[in-house]
């Protein structure tokens, strides 16, 4: 049984945070200032992309890429994708 991962990124005055669920195939939680903008019941092997909006006049589209391994058990990799820019997110330590 795996354990939950908390990425987070602060962007301009707003935060963007994802959370994973344990194991390989818990939920995904998308924040954006400490509100869900985007919820997948559980995630894959592989790459998994949630979209989101900063809360800006207009609003400022972005993607979220969460790399789950394919064979090796290893911990997933999340990238904050902002206007064509890729920015890995850090995993932080949540108790």
């Amino acid at each position: 049984m795996g354990h939950r991962h908390h990425f987070h990124l602060d962007q301009g005055d707003h935060s963007i945070t994802v959370n994973v669920g344990p194991g390989r195939t818990g939920e995904i939680e998308l924040l954006v200032d400490g509100k869900v903008v985007a919820y997948r019941k559980e995630h894959r092997a592989g790459m998994n992309v949630l979209t989101g909006e900063l809360p800006e006049e207009p609003a400022h589209p972005f993607r979220v890429l969460l790399r789950q391994p394919h064979l090796v058990p290893s911990m997933p990799r999340c990238t904050l994708e902002l206007d064509g820019v890729e920015q890995p997110m850090p995993e932080r330590l949540v108790l």
